[in-house]
């Protein structure tokens, strides 16, 4: 058996890994880091999500000189979004001149790749890593057990990161006790259209579909545009039949064709939406987790790429003074700041992600469903309504605070509208009838106020349980949990009426 001896050692040469690596690389040293960045398979990913890029990643991006690897890929140009909802459509472009990406996955993480290999003192190499090496005496790893080419080789290092991504085979193992679990609503199933005209071009489209999940498409390059629709589990058991009769009459007709060529020509493929909150690191010595494969946001968002890349950012600066990577003291101290460091940006992304999703995804819930529409109608105001959500969605604007402010305020909105808005009180029973609206009279206000306390106490519900997973350091298990978090629902209704949020 083999060995062979590294400053640094990243399992996974996917978004973290490749770009730690590279960005580890450029540390000032007298003689540079080895790195060994270790991949099950060198071969061109093939995945559904992974292929948006938000404002706030390509800036991260540049700041680690890898923004050239989105060129000469085919990749697309975001300037937003458009959000359609019964026929309705409403326009979400980025602040100013940000704009985001937009490519085939695959592609992206080939380039990265190549920079990495590129980036002095590090070795990328095909292996399956199978262990973790520890230390008798310490208990601290120190390396890992890999498969390259049929042979066992054992790969030593200073530090081990691990990267591996969603379905990280060591989460558990670096984790133990001290990790969370990760949940899965639903999932995304996704095909590729082909010459697909969209609502808006260079815009993301987000389709609200009654009943359904939320659907998403963007176009990834010349001629390809991804469609990825929301799913909640279980999954029916033909999922070709499900979206052809329940989503595509909900989206915009001049998709229909695309959609119909695409689920005759493509393999549908899925992927989970899961959710991962951080829990601090640490407690295991010699190793950390980084990306999916620590902590994991709905992807409804786009975020997980914007997070990981300011991660590498934030990691990069906290690790350059370091000049002994085997010194797991000032290590854990570098992981320890980087924890409390990346709240801002990491926390509104993730807390956003999963929230938009109860509100866009609700379908029996009529709470939230009052939620949604209020949401849509705050973003059909424009001006604010839409610049600060958007720009804590594309990680310009990274605060909590600001995103707990926009939030309550479509709730109070949302409320506002059951009041004074009309509101429908007959269905179309024939062709030749048309639905009825009329604003609530007076009598029905008691009936809704007990409601309106329904739909804001449903707001707190939403958003308190994701700012206590953010603001909590320690396991979820812990035995002070449960009363914690009940404790945090409870004072939910009282922190916007104060001026808190």
């Amino acid at each position: 058996m083999h060995s062979r001896s590294y400053d640094v050692l990243i399992v996974g040469a996917g978004i973290a890994g490749c770009s730690l690596a590279h960005a580890l690389s450029t540390l000032p040293r007298a003689n540079p880091l080895r790195i060994a960045l270790l991949e099950r398979s060198l071969a061109e990913p093939d995945r559904i999500v992974g292929e948006l890029l938000q404002p706030g990643g390509v800036n991260a991006l540049r700041q680690l000189a890898l923004d050239t690897c989105l060129e000469g890929i085919d990749s697309v140009p975001v300037r937003g979004y458009c959000v359609v909802d019964d026929g309705k459509s409403v326009h979400i472009p980025y602040p100013g001149t940000h704009q985001g990406r937009s490519f085939h996955h695959g592609r992206f993480i080939m380039a990265l790749r190549a920079a990495a290999q590129r980036a002095r003192g590090v070795e990328l190499t095909e292996a399956t890593v199978t262990d973790l090496v520890e230390d008798d005496l310490s208990g601290s790893v120190i390396g890992v057990r890999a498969t390259r080419d049929g042979e066992k080789e054992t790969w030593l290092a200073k530090l081990v990161v691990i990267a591996d991504g969603c379905f990280s085979n060591f989460r558990t193992v670096v984790m133990g006790d001290n990790g969370a679990k990760s949940t899965t609503k639903s999932h995304f199933v996704g095909v590729i259209l082909e010459d697909a005209v969209l609502p808006i071009p260079n815009h993301g489209t987000v389709a609200l579909c009654k009943g359904y999940g939320p659907v998403l498409l963007y176009q990834i390059s010349q001629h390809c545009t991804r469609m990825l629709v929301d799913v909640k589990t279980p999954l029916p058991s033909d999922l070709k039949a499900h979206i052809l009769t329940n989503i595509v009459p909900q989206l915009p007709s001049s998709l229909h064709l695309p959609i119909k060529a695409a689920l005759d020509k493509d393999r549908i493929r899925r992927m989970p939406n899961s959710f991962l909150p951080p829990v601090r690191q640490g407690v295991r010595k010699g190793v950390i987790l980084i990306g999916d494969a620590w902590n994991m946001r709905h992807p409804l968002t786009g975020g997980g790429m914007t997070v990981a890349f300011n991660d590498v950012v934030m990691l990069k600066t906290l690790l350059s003074p370091i000049r002994d990577f085997g010194d797991w003291n000032e290590v854990k101290s570098a992981i320890h700041t980087w924890h409390w460091t990346r709240k801002p940006l990491s926390s509104t992304i993730n807390i956003l992600s999963v929230a938009l999703y109860d509100l866009f995804g609700a379908d029996v819930d009529e709470h939230l469903a009052v939620l949604r529409t209020g949401c849509f109608k705050y973003f059909e105001r424009g001006g604010e309504c839409i610049n600060g959500p958007v720009s804590l969605l594309s990680g310009i604007s990274p605060s909590p605070m600001l995103l707990a402010y926009h939030f309550f305020s479509v709730a109070f909105y949302s409320i506002w509208i059951m009041f004074t808005h009309p509101q429908l009180v007959k269905t179309v029973a024939k062709n030749d009838e048309q639905p009825s609206y009329s604003v609530p009279p007076l009598h029905q206000y008691p009936a809704l106020t007990f409601k309106a306390l329904r739909v804001f106490w449903t707001a707190c519900v939403v958003f308190g349980p994701l700012l206590w997973s953010e603001i909590r350091w320690w396991a979820p298990t812990s035995s002070t949990y449960n009363m914690n978090a009940m404790l945090l629902r409870t004072m939910m209704p009282i922190i916007p009426t104060l001026g808190l949020a």
